[in-house]
């Protein structure tokens, strides 16, 4: 235990990689061998010297209590290799890395570190209080949404003459054609759009049925097109749907903060051309809310905020208007333990809730839930999650069941029922994180609502405060 209340366990550790061979690779590392002039403070600062390729050892460096990481290798994922295998080394125990003062190189780049926050806190303070030109802003969104509505009428040229063509035309054509017409909606500043060709165009070798899949698609995307040409005559909330789908910026401003100790629930990359864009899925301890960050990295880095699965974060965030997203604001302490895990929905209830968001958004992927007392088995047309009570099930993504993840979760269940949190939609459950049932349990938040009661929840939580349960240990499972 240190200062700010937790030691992380390895599993947390690695939850912060970016990608499975960073997990590999970082976990290689995680033994004194490679190390030296290794260290640690009170408050949660850990530094070491990594033996690589060159002759001069790199500098990792990581603050638990942020938390924050740096390393001197040129390595563009974040955490880095070199960063995962220190804090392994660190979260085997208070022997493995022994306390001292912080060497000039780490004090360097605390003190850079803490001058960054203190300007950040001062530009917010000053820019408040500026009034944008609103004559000139609106006369900006007028000149993007022409170049939108140009972009969106090329792109239903080009869908039109797909199916004229015959879909077998996308296999033979390759990934190029969607590539350059991708680019094309890059420069109508038109970004959703240029996401959903780039998914349209992966789907040809996604293997058998492609074709029904790719229709599917292609007739969603349409929809999409036409919905911004006829925005003026949709009801508000589908025209403002609609436009942030095609990638605009919201015109309402953000509500006030809301504070919370927020459960990291889930955390995992996506590559959308050369951006790398980063979802945290956190829940709200005593609300109960559920919400997504998003962080992003240009040109191959990786995004910088990276937080453990499993530990709570005393925050307060700001939703957007498209729930659940919302952004990182003031932090009021560093990760700790929580005992709260949201409780879970019959399959039965997550797909009809699913199925209620689709008809107010008919381009909802998936959305997130908490499915419980569900066991993992393979049925004949591949690996489920099924509900033994009543023999109902949702199918595993392709993409998860050839991935670590799938024997991670085979491996907690061993037959028992779990509760797992994870993304449902079209395509099936994607699963980022499992635990079984026990410890401080919450009412489900996982459709983005409120706790009923905060009177009995805050009872409650006075209550697990004076008799402390261990949490449920929660695995990552991307």
């Amino acid at each position: 235990m240190t200062s700010q209340g937790v030691r992380w366990t390895a599993e947390q550790v690695l939850s912060l990689a970016p990608d499975a061979p960073s997990r590999k690779a970082g976990s290689k590392l995680g033994t004194a061998g490679p190390w030296s002039g290794t260290g640690t403070t009170e408050e949660g600062v850990v530094w070491g010297l990594c033996k690589g390729s060159g002759s001069k050892p790199y500098q990792a460096l990581a603050d638990v209590a942020g938390p924050a990481y740096a390393c001197s290798c040129p390595s563009r994922k974040f955490p880095c290799k070199h960063v995962l295998g220190l804090l392994l080394l660190w979260s085997a125990g208070p022997g493995a890395v022994p306390a001292g003062e912080p060497p000039e190189w780490a004090g360097q780049w605390l003190e850079k570190r803490r001058a960054r926050a203190e300007k950040s806190a001062g530009n917010t303070g000053a820019g408040s209080a500026e009034k944008a030109d609103p004559e000139a802003a609106r006369k900006r969104a007028e000149r993007r949404a022409e170049r939108v509505t140009a972009g969106a009428r090329e792109l239903e040229q080009r869908l039109a003459d797909l199916l004229r063509g015959g879909l077998a035309s996308a296999e033979r054509a390759g990934y190029g054609m969607w590539e350059e017409t991708a680019a094309r909606m890059v420069d109508a500043q038109a970004k959703g759009l240029a996401t959903r060709v780039r998914e349209l165009g992966a789907i040809p070798g996604s293997g058998p049925g492609w074709p029904v899949r790719l229709l599917e698609e292609s007739a969603l995307l349409h929809l999409l097109v036409r919905g911004w040409a006829q925005r003026e005559s949709l009801p508000a909330p589908l025209a403002a749907t609609v436009a942030r789908r095609l990638g605009l910026p919201e015109t309402a401003p953000p509500p006030e903060g809301e504070r919370d100790v927020w459960l990291v629930l889930g955390q995992y990359d996506t590559q959308e051309g050369s951006l790398t864009t980063r979802r945290i899925w956190l829940h709200g301890t005593r609300t109960g809310r559920t919400a997504l960050l998003l962080s992003y990295g240009a040109a191959g880095a990786a995004p910088e905020v990276s937080l453990p699965v499993g530990l709570g974060l005393d925050a307060e965030l700001r939703f957007h208007p498209a729930r659940p997203r919302a952004t990182l604001g003031e932090r009021f302490g560093p990760v700790v333990p929580v005992a709260d895990r949201p409780s879970g929905l019959p399959l039965a209830e997550a797909a009809e809730r699913y199925g209620a968001l689709l008809a107010e958004d008919p381009w909802l992927d998936s959305w997130p839930v908490t499915l419980d007392g569900v066991v993992p088995v393979r049925g004949p047309d591949g690996w489920q999650l099924a509900e033994p009570s009543t023999g109902t099930a949702l199918p595993l993504p392709r993409a998860f069941t050839s991935t670590s993840g799938l024997w991670r979760l085979l491996a907690t269940s061993g037959g028992r029922p779990l509760r797992v949190f994870g993304e449902c939609g079209h395509r099936g459950f994607q699963p980022l994180a499992a635990w079984e049932p026990g410890g401080a349990e919450h009412a489900d938040g996982t459709d983005g609502t409120e706790h009923a009661n905060r009177t009995e929840h805050a009872n409650r939580t006075e209550r697990a405060t004076a008799h402390p349960r261990t949490p449920a240990p929660l695995l990552a499972l991307r």
